[in-house]
């Protein structure tokens, strides 16, 4: 399913944290992240359709030229990235080796790709930071991804950080974290914690200003009609 640009672009705007409580009250518990954060605290937040990538455990009769170059390779795959897609790669959680590198991450933010989400670790920091593309990972190392890594598939199921993400499902993440939310609801969810955002945006502006949370947050009726017309 393919989700618009203008749904994308509410659902950037939009904290990760507001749209994890919407899509909890929808019943989802199992969408949060764990393990991937933010590498620059502040970078841009991105909202984008997951293009996945499946990492296997490195094997003897997997050759590092395979790995480097082969079919399934990043240097191979990184030129079928759609623009705007968000880099899912399932690493198992392990950080023995990087995924990337700066010098791929530079060509994937060349061609347009929103940034990197991944349960394992980068390499090349200073070089990544340099970049000022967003990445969102489990750490940085030293080792080069052949060390440890095969990319076994593209475009399948995967498991990052915990939670199940399919090809095409959206990826918000800033800096409290990475979320997935299923394509077939990001209309709804887009819309909803769009709204609830500038809702408790203002409620923080109220509190800060003096106010009690007693029928404030949350609303009572009350708070819901002096709401709507301020925001008018």
């Amino acid at each position: 399913m393919t989700v618009s640009h203008e749904i994308l672009q509410i659902l950037e705007n939009t904290a990760v944290a507001t749209i994890s409580t919407v899509l909890r009250q929808k019943g989802f518990n199992r969408v949060a992240l764990h393990g991937p954060r933010a590498v620059t605290e502040g970078q841009k937040r991105i909202a984008g359709p997951a293009f996945t990538m499946r990492f296997v455990p490195a094997r003897e009769d997997m050759t590092t030229a395979l790995a480097v170059n082969g079919p399934t390779s990043p240097r191979a795959v990184l030129e079928k990235i759609p623009a705007g897609a968000v880099v899912v790669v399932d690493a198992m959680g392990l950080r023995s080796a990087g995924v990337f590198g700066d010098i791929i991450s530079a060509r994937m933010q060349m061609r347009g790709v929103a940034g990197l989400v991944t349960d394992g670790a980068i390499r090349d920091l200073v070089g990544m930071k340099k970049l000022e593309w967003p990445i969102w990972a489990d750490g940085t190392t030293a080792p080069p991804s052949p060390s440890e890594f095969f990319c076994a598939d593209t475009e399948v199921a995967v498991a990052c950080g915990g939670v199940t993400i399919f090809p095409g499902d959206i990826v918000v993440a800033d800096d409290d974290g990475a979320i997935v939310v299923p394509a077939a609801m990001a209309e709804a969810v887009a819309t909803e914690a769009y709204e609830k955002d500038r809702f408790e945006e203002w409620v923080y502006d109220q509190v800060k200003g003096g106010a009690l949370l007693d029928g404030l947050y949350p609303p009572n009726d009350a708070t819901k009609e002096r709401y709507a017309k301020e925001k008018q």
